[in-house]
C-alpha cells in the first residue's frame, strides 16, 4: 500500500465524523442560507438520501463528505468570502448529486421541499 492511500479501516471513522457534523449543523446552515443558496433542494434531497437506512453505504459516504465541505466553509470563511463558498459548495454538492442520482429517490425530494417549505410541483 502507497504511504498516501489512507487504509480502508478509517472510512467508517471519517463517515462517522462527517455524519455527526452533518447531523448537528447541517439544517442549521443550509436555512440559514437558503435564500443564497439555489441548489438548496438538492442539498435537502442529498441530506435525506443520506438518512435513508436503504442507500448503499459508498453513496453515503460520498455524500456525507459534499454535505460536511457545504457545513465547514461557513464556519471558517469570513462574511466577504461566502459567495466564493457558495460557489464552491455547489460545485462540490451538485457533483455528489449528479454522481449518485440514480439513489436520491422522489420520496427524499419531498422531504426535501416540505422541510425548505418550498411547495410540491403541480403536474399539468
Amino acid at each position: 500500500m502507497k504511504e498516501d492511500t489512507p487504509p480502508k479501516y478509517q472510512l467508517p471513522t471519517v463517515m462517522a465524523r462527517n455524519e455527526r457534523l452533518v447531523r448537528k449543523k447541517f439544517w442549521t446552515t443550509l436555512l440559514h442560507r437558503a435564500g443564497k443558496v439555489p441548489f438548496a433542494e438538492e442539498l435537502g434531497a442529498a441530506y435525506f438520501c443520506v438518512m435513508d437506512p436503504q442507500t448503499p453505504r459508498g453513496v453515503k459516504a460520498l455524500l456525507l463528505a459534499a454535505l460536511a465541505y457545504f457545513v465547514l466553509p461557513f464556519d471558517f470563511l469570513p462574511a466577504f468570502f461566502i459567495a466564493i463558498g457558495l460557489a464552491s459548495d455547489a460545485a462540490v454538492a451538485i457533483g455528489a448529486v449528479r454522481m449518485v442520482s440514480r439513489h436520491i429517490k422522489p420520496e427524499h425530494y419531498r422531504r426535501s421541499r416540505k422541510a425548505l417549505g418550498i411547495l410540491e410541483p403541480v403536474d399539468p
